[in-house]
């Protein structure tokens, strides 16, 4: 037997599996246990230096998410998902972010807080130089890709069907979701549910460059 917790087999499995889901079957709603744990994946992502510098807006209101449709470009997925995740980035990420997860590190670390005041000025060091030379939004946004990549591929683990979508009005979903003149916004977001029976995309065959092309090994 194997000791992988999954095996080789399995995880290609559901990769290949899985695809960018047209057509949502607004019929089948995920189980609250199995969206739990999704809603883990996403609090247990990686960021840099482990900012962690977002929210999940996490929508099920039907009213809301058909409100969202207008600004996805008439795209149906952000209505006839179950779950509906906007991915949204900290904007000019500072100090008091930094003490929030200074103080959240000594609280699971069961440490002092003064003894984190290396890291401290680390990270506020780095941010700074960010700052300085025009690339801290960008920086945190690259972050938000980290954690939509780790949601649809546990997705893809469990058997449940997402869609990225970049093809949205990120200042309409603001609006719509109360973003607006917060410190956060909205970069892209996610539809998550299970496929429709007559999406003809589902038995399309993945395009994709040979690994010889796409892998160098040194």
């Amino acid at each position: 037997m194997s000791t992988k917790p999954v095996s080789n087999e399995t995880l290609l499995g559901q990769l290949n599996w899985r695809y960018a889901t047209k057509k949502f079957d607004p019929a089948k709603p995920i189980a609250d246990a199995d969206w739990a744990v999704l809603e883990q994946a996403l609090v247990l992502a990686p960021s840099s230096i482990g900012l962690q510098p977002w929210k999940f807006i996490v929508v099920t209101d039907a009213a809301t998410k058909a409100q969202l449709v207008p600004a996805s470009w008439g795209q149906r997925q952000a209505a006839d998902c179950s779950h509906f995740v906007v991915f949204a980035v900290r904007r000019d990420l500072g100090e008091d972010h930094v003490d929030r997860h200074i103080g959240r590190m000594a609280e699971v670390l069961d440490v002092a807080p003064d003894s984190l005041a290396k890291f401290k000025a680390m990270t506020i060091g780095n941010l700074a130089k960010a700052r300085e030379e025009g690339r801290l939004d960008t920086w945190q946004e690259h972050q938000i890709y980290i954690a939509l990549g780790q949601f649809m591929a546990c997705a893809a683990m469990v058997g449940i069907d997402t869609c990225p979508m970049e093809g949205i009005v990120p200042a309409k979903f603001d609006e719509i979701l109360g973003l607006s003149g917060t410190d956060y916004a909205t970069v892209v977001g996610c539809a998550a549910g299970y496929r429709a029976a007559d999406d003809k995309n589902a038995a399309r065959k993945k395009v994709r460059f040979k690994a010889e092309d796409v892998i160098v090994r040194i």
